[in-house]
């Protein structure tokens, strides 16, 4: 069912201060940016090989991305996603041997894709998102 690693999320306090260390001092491509309203965020993604890297600022002071940065001021990572090829099987697994769901019904998320997270209280600490192209469903 999981597939690969899609990407690993992480929380920056601008985009624009953030972005030139991927291109310039890592030489990746930024690939492209998008506004996900409905997480209060705005992202930046970059390939490394195979696995995504999501740059999230946050746009709303109670946005999760702005919560994340009060705790933790110089950003990190947020989450890490795994690709899943039936993202309700996924969920259902997850919750059949105890992981705490935050999204029991995925929902639409960045670059086309469906995506649920895990809640990190019972994932060992690591905020988990499985995701699968929108269009495969």
């Amino acid at each position: 069912m999981i597939t690969r690693i899609d990407h690993l999320g992480i929380a920056v306090r601008s985009l624009e201060e953030t972005i030139p260390y991927y291109e310039q001092v890592l030489g990746l491509k930024c690939e492209g940016r998008e506004e996900v309203a409905s997480q209060k965020v705005r992202t930046a993604f970059f390939a490394a090989g195979d696995v995504h890297i999501e740059l999230l600022e946050p746009t709303a002071a109670d946005s999760p991305i702005a919560k994340f940065l009060e705790k933790n001021p110089s950003g990190g990572i947020h989450h890490i996603a795994f690709a899943t090829d039936d993202i309700t099987a996924q969920l259902a697994q997850a919750s059949d041997h105890g992981a705490k769901l935050i999204h029991e019904v995925p929902f639409e998320g960045a670059a086309d894709k469906l995506v649920a997270f895990l809640h990190p209280k019972s994932t060992f600490g690591v905020l988990t998102e499985f995701c699968q192209p929108a269009h495969s469903h």
